[in-house]
């Protein structure tokens, strides 16, 4: 747990470009229809949606469900026009991408490993596997935290923006290190 927690707060210095921060932010709907009822109904709407599929055992995502929130929001404030076509494209495409590419890294990376340790006893794969999966432990939160931390810094700049309390170029330097930390500690 530890060591997971490293990594999510280590993440502020490997994925230091924000690019998903600057989706949710500022790269979904229209800025000037954001306000605080706006970014509320986007994240009771996303809350809402992840305990309907917890308790139905429905496996979703957060990242989507916030989206659609924030997607939701601001077409019932100011109708369809309020979106950002390109960014929700893009969302979008890897929506359908990042499954994909899981199944077909996961798929080669199996059958790598099945390859090379073909002819190897149970005890020495067993002795690789356990060192392994703490580097693979590692990345995963690595990315966890490059992810989650950043969609929680592009809401916080949406309303930071919407407040004319932030520039649309970077989000205060505050809100990158809370985040991080909010995760890591998480």
């Amino acid at each position: 747990v530890a060591m997971a927690a490293f990594f999510n707060l280590a993440a502020v210095f490997v994925f230091h470009q924000l690019h998903v921060a600057a989706s949710v932010g500022k790269g979904t709907i229209d800025p000037a229809v954001v306000d605080h009822v706006v970014v509320f109904g986007a994240l009771i709407g996303a809350i809402f949606w992840n305990l309907v599929t917890w308790y139905y055992g429905i496996p979703s995502s957060s990242s989507h469900a916030l989206i659609g929130g924030l997607v939701g929001a601001a077409v019932a404030k100011a109708g369809t026009g309020s979106l950002v076509a390109s960014g929700l494209i893009k969302i979008v495409i890897f929506i359908v991408l990042s499954p994909l590419l899981g199944f077909i890294l996961g798929s080669i990376m199996m059958l790598l490993v099945s390859w090379i340790f073909v002819r190897s006893t149970p005890r020495k794969v067993d002795g690789w596997f356990r060192r392994a999966q703490l580097v693979s432990a590692s990345m995963y939160s690595l990315g966890h935290g490059g992810n989650d931390a950043q969609k929680t810094i592009g809401i916080i700049w949406m309303l930071l923006i919407a407040s004319g309390n932030s520039g649309a170029d970077n989000p205060p330097m505050w809100v990158i290190i809370s985040c991080y930390c909010a995760i890591s500690l998480g």
